[in-house]
């Protein structure tokens, strides 16, 4: 071998294995574990508050929500401004950041519990200040729209929890007792593990990560923001309501050029409910729409988890190192301890 030869091949070796160990430092950076607020004990305190939509006629939800706490050992507190209106939300931006902020700032709060979803949290996430939780990590619990607190309180560096909100409670709670009974479990500090049915679709594998995720809009909303999930050796969690198909189609589209499942270890398919029919049909399931948009990539993706928009919403804690097992038969998501 000639000396040019020679130091060319030494060259790309070094160059080669640099890149790899790169690589690996982002992959370590990016799983860096978050930190998991204490979950509740009798006697801690629970602030009730509506970062989002407004909460007409919804009195009745709210106050069941704090008996339900209350039945449990817990103390409540609910937002001053909860009641307000300012015309699609519960309040001004101002007034629903200041409910927010008051909670996140309060030492003697250990969850916030957010009343309901819609539209409008994105309108306030600039504006909160998470400095304080810094020293009281605290659960941010809710689902849907909150999916934006989710993803930045992530990024913060915190774990968060996916669950039903106040309006969620139905008049007979035995219409909701597997969700009820998740949540509950949950955020007394013991995280529900699930056995998911079986499906066709499932594309088998199995994979361990930190799972996050949310609604698909929001996660599509969120891309190019500073609030943007950054999915490297994460598991995605995704549920969407009332979309037409092409548009579920289009998200994952977007997401996709933006490189979001590039490193992405695995796919956790919630409830896709009340699906619009567009006038010229799709022309396949929503299972395999998934599958068609994400075929360049080989992870794990999971059907059938009965979380997001239906009465069965199970809790997750999202920030959790899980494992995720999928086969055509059954597949199952473990929480590490």
């Amino acid at each position: 071998m000639s000396k040019f030869r020679y130091f060319f091949v030494l060259s790309c070796v070094f160059f080669f294995f640099g890149k790899i160990s790169a690589q690996d430092i982002s992959v370590q950076q990016n799983q860096t574990a978050l930190i998991q607020p204490p979950y509740l004990k009798a006697g801690d305190t629970v602030a009730i508050v509506a970062p989002s939509g407004i909460l007409k006629n919804r009195n009745n939800e709210v106050q069941q929500a704090v008996d339900l706490l209350q039945s449990w050992g817990l103390k409540t507190v609910v937002g001053k401004h909860i009641f307000s209106k300012a015309d699609h939300f519960a309040g001004t931006d101002d007034e629903r950041c200041e409910d927010f902020q008051t909670a996140l700032d309060d030492p003697t709060v250990s969850a916030i519990w957010c009343a309901r979803g819609g539209y409008g949290t994105v309108r306030i996430l600039d504006k909160l200040d998470y400095t304080k939780l810094k020293d009281h990590p605290k659960w941010i619990i809710g689902y849907s729209d909150i999916t934006a607190l989710h993803n930045q309180i992530h990024n913060e560096g915190f774990q968060s929890i996916h669950a039903l909100m106040c309006v969620s409670l139905t008049k007979d709670l035995d219409d909701i007792k597997e969700a009820l009974a998740t949540f509950r479990s949950t955020i007394f500090g013991n995280p529900v593990n699930y056995t998911l049915e079986g499906s066709s679709y499932n594309r088998t594998g199995e994979t361990s990560g930190q799972l996050v995720g949310g609604n698909l809009t929001m996660l599509h909303t969120m891309l190019g923001s500073k609030t943007s999930l950054d999915m490297t050796g994460k598991i995605l969690f995704i549920e969407e309501i009332g979309e037409y198909k092409y548009h579920i189609d289009r998200m994952l589209q977007s997401l996709k050029r933006a490189g979001y499942f590039e490193n992405c270890k695995g796919l956790i398919v919630g409830d896709m409910s009340k699906l619009r029919k567009n006038t010229t049909l799709w022309g396949t399931s929503v299972e395999q729409l998934i599958l068609d948009a994400l075929a360049d990539y080989d992870f794990p993706i999971a059907f059938n988890m009965p979380a997001g928009h239906e009465k069965d919403n199970r809790a997750m804690v999202l920030g959790s190192d899980i494992t995720l097992k999928v086969e055509k038969e059954m597949s199952s998501l473990i929480f590490k301890k």
